[in-house]
């Protein structure tokens, strides 16, 4: 029997199918890249913005039209928040955000039935749903995910009402994954989560006490965080920063928004003052360490001013990237009632950001122009270093090893080493 997956998304999105894959292989299924001859198709889906929820559609439609005899499964954030439309498409497993392990079990029933199955449970007081990888297909680095759900409930945002409750993963169990994937090879660990940053809430550890205990396995050398909010950076995770080299020279802050005006729509829990004033804390403990964003743009009731002091406030702060994302309306949330900004306007803003983007990253880049960094080789001629710079070396070497290059060249966002060692 063959299963081939399909994830939309996150890197939460990414872990849950992998795991889901072993779960699979544990059951005696083959993997599949190939959906046309696959016996089960698991289609992990999306729901953060209108079009992952169109792609989602997309490719359960796509999956039943090359493989109508296929089992499909659809899992995921857009299955859990449309779950009543959804049931109208051809799915025969319509499963929600949690218990995903339990599928092979679903699949299994399925077979035998031929009865259409639909499981959604309570996610509003949820405990965290245990999930393990030990390798992770065709990457150099491992994710683990050690949280769920958020609490925060920003204006925008559906995730909390399809994710449900912050909740954690034990820290001895997370512990346990970590070194497991490091003794099993992986040389780099990315901690990810719904809201990665609130890691422990309510229990006596945090993000800080995993990082460090993690950090005492010598064949981990790298722990990357995949996303931390500003209020979640303590001066107990920047002393941990200060003297913990194994903790990556990159820090995703999203920021949202570079107006306060904005910020108090959104109900997000900072001031453009106290963004400023963390993220300079991070620069004195690390000066060279790369910060990323995410932002939205054309938020509802943004004005001109509001969007040109996001600019201003990009460049003052000198993000290294800028995700931008053009406000998408979520039905069921604060900012769908909210006056909407016209599309022409927000895709004008849009590019306008994008395009600064390009330059931030461009100038971030030529800085280490002559400087040498150590590079995890993720193929043959590229390669990733501590502060997230993509470079692409002048020879081949050896996947999943490191190798120390002298930046070259910087061509736009397109960065080009020498390999000395």
């Amino acid at each position: 029997m063959k299963v081939a997956f399909i994830t939309l998304g996150c890197k939460v999105n990414a872990y849950e199918s992998e795991a889901l894959k072993e779960e699979f292989e544990k059951h005696n299924y083959l993997i599949s890249e190939n959906i046309e001859d696959s016996d089960v198709i698991v289609i992990n889906t999306c729901t953060v913005t209108n079009e992952a929820d169109s792609k989602s559609r997309k490719m359960i439609r796509h999956a039943r039209k090359v493989n109508n005899n296929a089992v499909i499964v659809v899992c995921g954030c857009s299955a859990e928040h449309f779950k009543d439309k959804l049931i109208d498409l051809d799915i025969d497993i319509l499963v929600g955000t949690r218990n995903k392990l339990k599928i092979v079990e679903l699949v299994d029933n399925y077979m035998k039935s031929k009865n259409r199955i639909v499981e959604f449970d309570d996610i509003k007081n949820a405990s965290f749903d245990d999930m393990k990888i030990t390798h992770f297909e065709d990457r150099t680095r491992g994710f683990v995910k050690i949280q769920d759900g958020c609490n925060n409930f920003c204006s925008y945002c559906i995730i909390p009402f399809v994710r449900g409750n912050i909740r954690s993963k034990d820290i001895k169990i997370a512990l346990d994954e970590i070194n497991e994937l490091a003794n099993n090879g992986y040389k780099e660990i990315v901690l990810t989560g719904i809201h990665t940053g609130s890691y422990g809430d309510g229990e006596d550890y945090d993000l800080t006490d995993l990082i460090h205990e993690a950090s005492k396995n010598p064949n981990l050398k790298r722990i990357r965080i995949s996303s931390i909010e500003i209020t979640e950076l303590d001066d107990k995770f920047l002393n941990e920063l200060k003297n913990n080299p194994k903790i990556c020279d990159h820090m995703h802050v999203p920021i949202q928004a570079g107006s306060n005006h904005v910020l108090k729509l959104m109900n997000r829990k900072y001031n453009l003052d106290e963004y400023k004033n963390m993220i300079n804390k991070l620069r004195s403990v690390r000066p060279n360490i790369n910060i990323t964003t995410d932002l939205i743009v054309g938020f509802p009731e943004e004005t001109d001013e509001d969007f040109e002091d996001s600019l201003k406030t990009a460049k003052e702060i000198g993000f290294s990237k800028i995700h931008t994302f053009p406000y998408s309306l979520r039905n069921g949330t604060k900012a769908s009632l909210m006056k909407q900004v016209d599309p022409k306007i927000k895709k004008s803003r849009t590019k306008r950001m994008l395009e600064l983007s390009d330059e931030l990253e461009s100038a971030y880049y030529k800085k280490f122009i002559g400087k040498t960094l150590e590079v995890l080789v993720e193929k043959g001629n590229f390669g990733l270093s501590s502060n997230y710079i993509k470079v692409n070396l002048d020879k081949e070497c050896e996947v999943n090893t490191f190798v120390l290059v002298k930046i070259e060249k910087v061509d736009g966002i397109n960065v080009y080493g020498s390999v000395i060692i």
